[in-house]
This record gives structure tokens, C-alpha cells and sequence, in this order.
């Protein structure tokens, strides 16, 4: 028994350790804190080493740990007052990637974290996450419809914030859009 669990443990730190940053970057951006990610990808990780057997016999464990990581995002935000839902992005809490060296960082996070909740889980995964249409419904236990229009309300949304539209018509005069 103690063999089984140690081959267990190792396979379970094996894929942490190789899903962690992506599932960490997701959290982020659907927090939009920090700390707050972080507690959110560990408790996706405590439940996703709970039921261990079934995460690893899924055809994409990561897909399931995925749903596990959006389902917590969506309890917490059930349970918390509206006026705590949006908060500012300090520049200090991005986490250093490409993304975060761009010039737009700030303004796209800021906007990001003013949008609903719906509609930032449903543009964080399809659009920094690259899940198709079916993949990011079945992450956040929707119809392919749901996360379709939740998605373009949220680019929409988007599109309407004045320091976005600033820096989207910078770069056309730039070129570089």
C-alpha cells in the first residue's frame, strides 16, 4: 500500500509541477490578484489530489483541474459582496511573462478585472487560454452558446474602455496593429 502511494505522490508533483504555471496564469487573470491566484490554483490542486484517481484516468487531466480551478473562482465570487468583485491590478502583483512587458499590460488587466465574473472567466478562456468554443463550455459547465455571447459581451466591454481604445489607435498610426 505505502509503494502505491508513493507512485501516486510522485505522478500527482509530476503533473503540478508541469501544469502549475498555466493553471497559476489562469487564476490570475480570472482573480486578478496575486495572493488571491494563488490560494485558487492550490485549493484546484488540493481537490484535484482529493479525487487523484479520476483526474488521472480523465482523457485531459488538465481540462479537469481546469473546471475544478473556474468552478472555485465561481463559488468565491457567490459568496463575496459585489462591491469586492472589481478591483484595481497593481503593477507589482503581474506576473513577469511577455504579456506583462507590454505596454498595454495595465490598462488590458485593469479592464479585464471590471468585467463581470461570467464574462472574464469566458475571455480569459478563449482568449489567453486558446480553448475552443466546447472546451472553455465544458470548463465552466455552460452550453457552447453561453460562453459564445458571454465572451463577446466581454470583448465588447473591452472595446468600449478608453485607454484600450487609445492604445489599439496608437498602434494602427504606429503600424504595428
Amino acid at each position: 500500500m505505502g509503494a502505491m502511494t508513493t507512485d501516486r505522490d510522485t505522478e500527482f508533483r509530476i503533473f503540478m509541477a508541469a501544469v502549475w504555471p498555466r493553471l497559476l496564469r489562469t487564476a490570475y487573470l480570472l482573480a486578478g490578484d496575486q495572493h488571491a491566484a494563488e490560494d485558487l490554483a492550490q485549493s484546484a490542486f488540493e481537490r484535484a489530489y482529493a479525487a487523484w484517481g479520476r483526474v488521472s484516468r480523465a482523457d485531459d487531466p488538465l481540462a479537469y483541474v481546469r473546471r475544478i480551478l473556474v468552478n472555485q473562482h465561481a463559488r468565491s465570487h457567490r459568496r463575496r459582496p459585489p462591491e469586492l468583485l472589481v478591483t484595481a491590478v497593481p503593477e507589482s502583483a503581474i506576473p513577469e511573462d511577455g504579456f506583462a512587458r507590454s505596454d498595454q499590460r495595465s490598462a488590458l488587466l485593469s479592464a479585464l478585472a471590471a468585467l463581470p465574473p461570467r464574462q472574464r472567466t469566458a475571455v480569459v478562456l478563449r482568449h489567453w487560454e486558446d480553448l475552443s468554443d466546447s472546451q472553455a463550455a465544458a470548463a465552466m459547465g455552460c452550453s457552447v452558446g453561453a460562453v459564445r455571447s458571454q465572451a463577446a459581451k466581454g470583448i465588447a466591454r473591452l472595446r468600449e474602455v478608453a485607454q484600450l481604445k487609445e492604445l489599439q489607435e496608437v498602434g494602427r498610426v504606429g503600424g504595428a496593429v
